[in-house]
């Protein structure tokens, strides 16, 4: 019943739209356990299986994807755009609990896990076993790309070939030793064998496979670490993973930017290999976040493997994309379920624009759970976003490592979103937020009946520089709970739990609007307003504030606790008809954010979704 619905609101958001004639618009099924990607997806009976099969899907204005209640799905959804014609829609069908995405692997088994020291463990290296040959790159024919202001010769010699490097060009591309004649299958493992040398050792800019044409399409890359190539003749193995399937690929050393000149690199071909590999996906994303037993506890995150000194602390090893992990023993001993968070959006949406997200459960992902700049007419309804951040997004100059990670976040350049009735919990920064830096104009966003608990952050807004505009952001209706109790909280170098975050803002705004919510407990301030005389650009009204303990507000460098917070908003002219109350919610100890009936909130209750007890 709930899919034919699902359907005809489908159909009907074309019909509302201009009055010329439609393409035919289609609901795609998407099944985790019955699913098979080689149907068509247009019935229950005839879903899809994987999350690579939709992202691969043309899909068109109008369209739906919906995913099986109850199933999980481990990966990324690479959103599509519709158009003022009618929105593409990724949402649930059938019974029970909302579909579920994994930005995370799961590491549960006695066998994921080896030894590396008294109290110490490392998850299982990647390992590859060669079968059949996919193609002998001794017998194909090899040539020498250059461009730019790159100057390289090429000269057989046996066993392979002598290049000798004048200049390697200013990028990678410029200077490109390939062979073509490859076949490659979608999925399928792949590793690669040759020798080399070269008189001043260098670390190839990438080695790849690619379409041998254009569009310089690309099939498949290399899954573990660039080998450096040093001045003795050496045996060196690569493996790799195809993302598509062709029949024209060509195997491509990119040596531009890379090999100095005046150096002597000689490069002796071997075989290309069909492989298996003994994880089905690898760990080539950072991991920020481990999060044990479905949360009771979470890994602490480090940034070298000497710091791995308490029991769950852990470091991302990037160069042998392997975890260490600190556990009196084998870590699938003494967890049922071991989750690894990777550094990457569960939705990943730059760019796009007419999509709705709905009915979705996103957990356990190290970056953002719904990210991208330059988004427009979004809307993100009824999800549960759970578990998200704490990766790893530059270091400074310093050497200063900076982790991130937000529930929903509008980047750069976004206009016409809407996030309501959502419930998001335990994320490492921003539950929700718009932000930009450089010239945008950010406009027409509005974040309403959502709840938020355990996040360091509820809602953090930011815009940079003085070119940029933002106008008509409206946080409404929402029931924000415990900012900075989060699993995030006393791992972070900056601890600052705050519903509303208002960092330094120097871009033109106006009709900022932060009414009829609730602000319960946080443990630096529910409020910060930083930067800038916000007066006349924002307006805060019918607000529940309530603080146990600690200001209430922190402006600038004051503190505003109770006692000083009728004088405060006298002087500033915000939230005039608020309340200063404890909020008394029906069952906080299991989650429920409901308001009792004697509740002193009621009169402005947000009328968000019923939360309820949660795994």
């Amino acid at each position: 019943m709930f899919s034919t619905c699902f359907v005809s609101f489908c159909v009907l958001l074309v019909s509302l739209a201009a009055g010329e004639p439609r393409a035919t618009v289609h609901t795609y099924h998407v099944d985790a356990t019955r699913g098979d990607d080689a149907r068509d997806g247009l019935s229950p009976d005839a879903a899809w299986r994987s999350l690579s099969r939709v992202n691969k899907a043309a899909l068109q204005p109008g369209d739906c994807v919906l995913f099986r209640r109850g199933e999980t799905w481990r990966g990324q959804i690479l959103s599509q755009s519709g158009s003022p014609a009618g929105t593409v829609t990724y949402g649930a069908y059938g019974e029970g609990d909302k579909p579920l995405l994994l930005g995370s692997l799961a590491m549960d088994r006695a066998e994921d896990w080896q030894p590396a020291g008294p109290g110490l463990w490392v998850t299982a290296p990647i390992r590859f076993d060669r079968r059949e040959v996919a193609v002998d790159l001794k017998r194909s024919r090899w040539s020498l790309h250059h461009e730019g202001d790159a100057a390289c010769t090429m000269t057989p010699q046996a066993g392979g070939y002598r290049l000798e490097c004048k200049s390697p060009g200013a990028q990678g591309n410029f200077l490109q030793l390939s062979a073509g004649g490859l076949h490659v299958r979608e999925g399928q493992y792949y590793q690669l064998l040759f020798r080399a040398r070269c008189s001043k050792p260098f670390t190839p800019k990438s080695i790849g496979v690619m379409k041998a044409g254009r569009p310089w399409t690309p099939y498949a890359a290399p899954i573990v670490h660039l080998p450096e190539i040093g001045g003795e003749m050496s045996d060196y193995s690569l493996g790799f993973q195809a993302i598509a399937t062709a029949g024209d690929g060509q195997l491509t050393l990119y040596l531009g930017g890379a090999l100095p000149a005046g150096a002597t690199f000689e490069w002796q071909p071997g075989k290309l290999y069909r492989a298996e590999c003994n994880q089905p996906v690898p760990l080539t994303a950072d991991v920020g976040n481990i999060i044990f037993d479905h949360g009771a506890t979470v890994g602490v995150k480090k940034w070298s493997a000497a710091d791995v000194r308490q029991e769950g602390d852990f470091y991302y090893d990037g160069r042998h994309w392997q975890v260490v992990l600190r556990s009196a023993a084998n870590p699938a001993s003494r967890h049922g379920s071991i989750e690894l968070a990777l550094t990457r959006h569960i939705i990943s949406q730059g760019g796009r624009g007419y999509v709705t997200y709905e009915n979705l459960a996103l957990r356990y992902g190290a970056a953002h759970g719904v990210g991208g700049g330059s988004t427009q007419h979004v809307t993100v309804r009824g999800c549960d976003i759970s578990y998200i951040g704490g990766g790893h997004q530059f270091t400074t100059p310093a050497g200063k490592p900076v982790r991130y990670g937000n529930g929903v976040e509008f980047w750069g350049g976004a206009h016409d979103c809407l996030v309501e009735d959502c419930r998001l919990w335990e994320i490492y920064d921003a539950a929700l937020t718009n932000q930009g830096n450089s010239t945008n104009v950010q406009e027409n966003i509005t974040y309403r009946r959502n709840v938020i608990w355990n996040s360091e952050y509820s809602f953090e807004f930011w815009n940079r520089d003085q070119t940029s505009h933002t106008r008509n952001i409206r946080f409404e209706h929402n029931t924000c709970v415990n900012a900075g109790f989060g699993w995030g909280h006393k791992q972070r170098p900056d601890p600052n739990g705050r519903h509303l975050m208002f960092y330094s803002n120097t871009a033109a705004t106006e009709a900022v609007s932060v009414c009829d919510n609730i602000f319960c407990n946080a443990t630096d301030s529910c409020l910060r307003l930083h930067g800038r005389d916000w007066t006349a650009a924002l307006t805060m009204d019918r607000n529940d504030w309530f603080q146990a303990q600690g200001p209430i507000l922190l402006w600038n460098k004051e503190h505003i606790g109770a006692e000083q917070f009728d004088a405060f908003r006298r002087q500033h002219g915000f939230d005039a008809h608020s309340k200063l109350s404890d909020p008394q919610f029906v069952a906080p100890d299991r989650n429920d954010y409901r308001l009792t009936p004697d509740s002193p909130a009621r009169a402005i209750e947000p009328q968000g979704p019923p939360v309820g007890a949660l795994p």
